[in-house]
């Protein structure tokens, strides 16, 4: 059986090719319109770990389907992520992706924005694709699929967005794991395995298990992430680190370390915290980042990372498989993964 790394890998060339080469155009006959299709293959064109993609297309060979027929879903999962990061990145600030200047940096918001609205609409059109090959039943079916995961995680894209600018602190786990589930948890594992199952015809229970896989292991994936962000190796990571305190996010690192410090450390903490990005200092950072370390907040975080992957992983092994055992393995692999990783 191939490693995780390299089967990642080997499913995200294949669906590059095919966003690079088919869904999305090189050149308009509009010469004006050229710089929007350079501006919509930029993010497709960087790096990156081509975890939803690898997940659509590795659960439907699990649940006995074939590569081919989901990778044209598994693309437009892309198609999704790239539209979505153009849209994050304006609304957190953020000046890196991937190593490169996020593409508002580049082009300025408004380009970007329309660049973003652009892959939306192209993600939808792609989609239809689908009934040369699955049928229009199957198609609509995918694409109730990609309605709720657009409707998730922009409900939870505000709830976080929406703390920030109402300055609440009066936040617990419970509420970080409602907003992770809906931020990240459908878009990251549970809506790609669900597509994945969807494009093999699995039955309602396969369905309902790789959903649960996906909304326990989505939350850990982004502590994880939460956790990278602080220690994480800028140059594996592809962002900023401390780019969360700068934003004034709340993480469950921070939750926690709300939870543990004094009340004058919390006042001070809170203070810093609401600031906005650009009136944060590099002692109002030093402090944040002293106080996670003596509090060991990350490895707090971490230890509930794991739990949930477990949790996870006891979703995924309920299920019978009748595809490829070798694929359902993989899934496995990538739990640990989740948890696991430096970037």
């Amino acid at each position: 059986m191939p490693d995780l790394q390299s089967e990642m890998k080997r499913v995200k060339s294949r669906v590059d090719e095919l966003i690079l080469s088919e869904l999305l155009p090189e050149s308009s006959p509009v010469r004006e319109v050229d710089l929007l299709y350079n501006m919509m293959r930029d993010y497709p064109a960087r790096p990156a770990k081509g975890m939803r993609p690898f997940l659509c297309v590795t659960t439907c060979r699990a649940a006995g389907g074939t590569e081919e027929s989901a990778l044209l879903t598994a693309a437009c999962i892309e198609l999704f992520q790239h539209w979505i990061l153009i849209h994050d990145d304006i609304e957190d600030g953020s000046e890196l992706r991937r190593g490169e200047p996020s593409l508002h940096r580049k082009y300025g918001d408004a380009l970007a924005l329309n660049a973003g609205d652009a892959l939306h609409a192209r993600m939808w059109g792609a989609l239809l694709l689908n009934q040369k090959t699955l049928g229009a039943d199957a198609t609509l079916r995918i694409m109730g699929e990609f309605s709720r995961m657009v409707n998730e995680t922009t409900e939870g894209q505000h709830m976080e967005l929406g703390w920030v600018r109402s300055r609440r602190w009066d936040l617990g786990e419970k509420d970080y794991f409602e907003m992770c589930t809906k931020k990240t948890s459908w878009y990251t594992v549970a809506t790609p395995c669900r597509l994945g199952a969807t494009v093999a015809g699995a039955s309602s229970e396969v369905l309902d298990a790789v959903q649960n896989f996906g909304v326990k292991l989505g939350v850990a994936f982004q502590i994880q992430d939460d956790a990278l962000n602080l220690v994480g190796d800028q140059k594996k990571y592809g962002k900023a680190t401390s780019d969360d305190i700068l934003e004034g996010k709340r993480t469950l690192i921070l939750l926690h370390l709300l939870e543990t410090v004094t009340p004058t450390e919390r006042s001070k903490l809170t203070e810093i915290m609401n600031k906005d990005r650009g009136s944060k200092s590099s002692d109002d950072l030093s402090y944040v980042l002293s106080l996670i370390e003596s509090s060991d907040a990350v490895g707090y975080a971490r230890k509930i990372a794991t739990g949930l992957m477990n949790e996870a992983l006891g979703s995924l092994r309920s299920v019978q498989w009748p595809g490829d055992k070798g694929a359902a393995s993989l899934l496995e692999s990538f739990a640990r993964f989740a948890v696991e990783r430096e970037w």
